[in-house]
């Protein structure tokens, strides 16, 4: 077991901290982008109908025909003498087409009527220190500074009326179809920088956390990737001990310490081996630091600062919204499946 080769760096409040114990040289991480010129362009696609949205149909002259329904989970809608017709993914011109088509069984020339009541299915997240957190729906053109304005803005501290010690910008991220999307949030929020605020699609992530968690996450090739609480002083051995133990493929001798904006951050690569045998001094880390340990045959610094980032959003995005899913209805879902082909 690892925790056995680390006697001097147990996680109890007795540990020392080594004082040689020295900050790792950083360098860019060589994974600063740009928010895409493109996103910035209002959506021009319709509304395409889903799950739980909520419909008002009538048949044109057909006094007490006129109905409100929901779209089923099955994509489907019931209305008059008609069995399930299936709507998902179609416009309310192209839904409207289709029940006029199965209508002609029963009226000679049907005129249907659709009109969208509440839009239910197509959704958006925000989540982390907004005053209200939660889905939302997506019902018109909807930017970045829109959906947080619609979850109550940032949350502020009733003490001092702020929110820079509340939300931590530099760690907070933007998810679209299981990709990071490099939105600065800091640029954004703090400078007024519009070339950040995109426009939103269906089943966007947006997560600001909290700049009071203290934390530093441990991920890659340990039995347990998860976030451990930042202690006073913390260093490398002490998170790695925190780690509960390593992979059989896990590479000590290139740990990589991912520090910074998650928009352009910072990597160190350092041997723990060496740590271990004495051989090199122990790493200070600080709250937010992202130690990711590869597994054999990864390469590059900058491969492991973004299988690190990638491992850290998925890990947090997961938590997060299984937590909001709790409390919405059963068949919301969020896509944070980020392989390692995505490029922050």
């Amino acid at each position: 077991m690892f925790l056995a080769l680390l006697p001097a760096c147990k996680t109890s409040s007795r540990s020392k901290f080594d004082p040689r114990a020295e900050s790792a040289k950083f360098t860019a991480a060589g994974l600063q982008s740009r928010v895409d010129p493109a996103l910035l362009n209002a959506p021009q696609a319709p509304y395409r109908l889903g799950p739980g949205d909520k419909l008002d149909i009538e048949i044109l002259g057909e006094t007490g025909s006129r109905a409100e329904t929901f779209v089923t989970p099955d994509s489907k809608i019931y209305f008059n003498l008609l069995p399930g017709i299936s709507v998902g993914g179609l416009t309310l011109v192209e839904a409207q087409n289709r029940l006029e088509a199965a209508l002609k069984r029963y009226y000679r020339v049907p005129q249907v009527s659709v009109s969208l009541v509440d839009a239910r299915s197509q959704r958006v997240w925000v989540l982390g220190r907004v005053n209200q957190p939660g889905i939302y729906p997506l019902t018109r053109p909807m930017q970045v500074l829109d959906a947080i304005s619609l979850a109550g803005g940032l949350f502020t501290s009733r003490f001092t009326g702020t929110t820079e010690e509340l939300a931590d910008l530099e760690h907070s991220f933007f998810i679209r179809k299981g990709r990071i999307i490099p939105v600065n949030f800091q640029a954004l929020l703090r400078d007024g920088d519009l070339s950040q605020n995109i426009y939103l699609q269906p089943d966007d992530y947006i997560f600001l956390p909290s700049s009071l968690s203290n934390e530093v996450y441990v991920l890659g090739a340990v039995m347990e990737p998860r976030p451990v609480g930042f202690m006073n002083e913390m260093n490398l051995m002490a998170a790695l001990g925190r780690g509960l133990g390593l992979r059989p493929d896990a590479d000590l001798t290139r740990v990589s310490i991912v520090r910074g904006s998650l928009t352009n951050p910072q990597v160190a690569v350092v041997n723990a081996r060496e740590i271990m045998k004495g051989a090199a001094t122990n790493i200070r880390l600080e709250p937010g630091d992202i130690v990711f340990v590869p597994g054999e045959g990864q390469l590059s610094p900058s491969y492991f600062a973004r299988e690190a980032l990638n491992t850290f959003v998925r890990i947090v995005a997961a938590n997060e919204g299984g937590n909001a899913v709790s409390s919405e209805s059963p068949n919301v879902g969020v896509n944070v499946d980020i392989g390692a082909s995505a490029k922050p």
